[in-house]
């Protein structure tokens, strides 16, 4: 955990335009970030594995275009892209689930297939969204606060707040019932002392005994229960 805070705070942070405090980065040199102005907010949580890297990319066509800005208490889970051209806005507090892509741009012309970008439109994902694994949020897309993106859904026209939508093309199934208390990310880091003290406990249960010549005989005589 100390060497993936030091290159978090050494390698990553650096390509930020903004990063807030709080944040935990999960094997962070599997993060690409390319481009200006990119923005995350305080206590991100970024997974990542060496085989679904996260990839945070801003390519303008124009000078001065293209942004990525991400809130607070925001989760983003391994094989996560975000690509723009225009302008990506999302809230706080969202949860963006393995391989879910975003993006404000075609990248190419509908009849010219050489030239890049072709047409833009920004994307704004409001607060408490949850996108689902393999979501697809197409370009000039708005999708309302604590609404829920099923699995491998492609989101192409705006989404309503509060409902849960799913299917290529995306489609509202239901609405979120207004009486039930909404619990949400933030909540989690309320008590940072006793958050700290809960991730603690558990890595050191799941990583008791898991030494080095633990992980040598892993590798040459393997278990079932490894």
């Amino acid at each position: 955990m100390k060497f993936q805070a030091f290159y978090s705070d050494h390698y990553i942070r650096p390509h930020f335009d903004a990063l807030g405090e709080g944040y935990l980065f999960i094997h962070p040199w599997n993060i690409k970030i390319f481009g200006p102005r990119i923005r995350i907010g305080s206590h991100a949580n970024i997974l990542t594995t060496s085989d679904n890297i996260v990839r945070l990319t801003v390519w303008p066509e124009v000078e001065g275009k293209g942004e990525i800005t991400i809130g607070d208490y925001c989760l983003i889970c391994p094989g996560v892209r975000i690509s723009s051209a225009e302008s990506i806005i999302i809230g706080n507090n969202c949860m963006l689930a393995g391989s879910a892509f975003i993006t404000d741009a075609d990248w190419h012309g509908t009849y010219d297939r050489v030239t890049t970008i072709g047409v833009t439109g920004p994307v704004r994902i409001r607060d408490n969204v949850w996108l689902g694994d393999r979501v697809t949020v197409c370009k000039g897309v708005t999708i309302g606060e604590n609404s829920i993106i099923g699995t491998g859904s492609v989101v192409v026209r705006d989404i309503p707040p509060n409902v849960i939508a799913a299917g290529n093309p995306a489609r509202v199934m239901r609405e979120l019932d207004p009486e039930k208390p909404m619990k949400k990310r933030q909540d989690w880091f309320a008590d940072p002392v006793r958050l700290a003290h809960e991730i603690d406990t558990l890595d050191r249960r799941n990583l008791n005994g898991n030494g080095w010549l633990h992980w040598l005989r892993t590798m040459l005589i393997p278990r079932p229960t490894d």
